[in-house]
């Protein structure tokens, strides 16, 4: 028998919104500091792939192997890989560095055996997802923060979520970015292009900071660099990487005035936290999270000054 999915999906996006917002209809979610990524099931077969693509199938068997004991023969689910931390808050940062037990996070059903349920309205695959997936071990539920949106934010806020994201609750499942999802933020956390690194000062080995840009109108601009969030274990492996991505010239259109700079091709995409992008464009207090192989550094666009 042939279990195949009869299709392939991109991943729905949501949209950024500068401010927490309540609306009737829409339904607020924990906004999760992890990897997205669609689960196949396709009989004995599972496939965890990226958003780009990507099989991570290898990378997390023990959650391919939950999956693979759901009841249907197919299934799709949409979800992210996360760790969390002590406080059950997930981080980006625990899961680049394989500490702690990833779980996957599901919160959207598009197959269940020879039913799409694409054009389904959220509501109704909600009700699909929770008949499936048991909450427990390494495959849990979306976690719904409050049922007013201002209220969800500020729940989020005291607990330190990344952020939220508000979902209206009669919508399709669209396989592109769209307002029918949108986010809020709490904490800055963005994508930037790894675009050279400086020469390591002290006891620091392999290099000092990386250097940062973005692109805009085409053009890769900088914004910065970051020193901050490597332990040992992760500069040496950044500059095992960066080795074959050496370059005698610069990428960017505005390179900064320094010394001693190890110019990269814009190959590589770093995840940084950060407290705000200054009047003149730049970093403030980033700190380095880690990669990314779920983004190509020309899809990373410069964000808007905060203030």
């Amino acid at each position: 028998m042939n279990y195949r999915i009869p299709f392939r999906v991109q991943p729905m996006l949501a949209t950024l919104v500068a401010q927490p917002f309540d609306k009737p209809g829409w339904v607020y979610e924990e906004k999760y500091d992890g990897d997205r990524i669609l689960a196949y099931k396709e009989g004995a077969r599972v496939l965890l792939l990226s958003r780009n693509g990507k099989d991570h199938t290898g990378r997390f068997p023990e959650i391919a192997a939950a999956i693979e004991r759901l009841r249907p023969a197919r299934l799709l689910l949409d979800g992210e890989i996360v760790v969390f931390d002590r406080k059950r808050v997930s981080r980006f940062q625990l899961l680049q560095q394989g500490k702690g037990k990833p779980v996957y996070v599901a919160f959207d059903c598009l197959f269940v055996d020879g039913k799409d349920l694409r054009h389904e309205p959220l509501s109704a695959r909600r009700v699909a997802l929770e008949k499936l997936v048991p909450s427990k071990g390494v495959l849990l539920l979306s976690h719904r923060i409050a049922k007013n949106g201002l209220d969800a934010y500020k729940l989020a806020q005291r607990i330190g979520y990344e952020g939220l994201v508000a979902k209206d609750f009669s919508s399709a499942y669209i396989g592109k970015r769209s307002k029918f999802w949108l986010k809020v933020k709490i904490h800055q956390e963005d994508e930037f292009v790894i675009v050279g690194y400086t020469a390591p000062e002290g006891a620091r080995k392999y290099f000092g900071a990386l250097l940062l840009g973005a692109y805009e109108d085409g053009k890769l601009r900088y914004i910065g660099k970051v020193g901050t969030g490597f332990d040992e274990r992760t500069l040496a492996a950044l500059y095992k990487q960066f080795q074959p991505l050496i370059s005698h010239k610069t990428a960017l259109v505005d390179p900064p005035r320094e010394h001693k700079i190890t110019y990269l091709q814009p190959r590589l995409v770093a995840q940084i936290s950060y407290h705000e992008i200054t009047a003149d464009r730049k970093l403030r207090q980033p700190v380095y999270l880690g990669l990314r192989d779920d983004k190509r550094a020309e899809e990373v666009t410069f964000p808007e000054p905060s203030t």
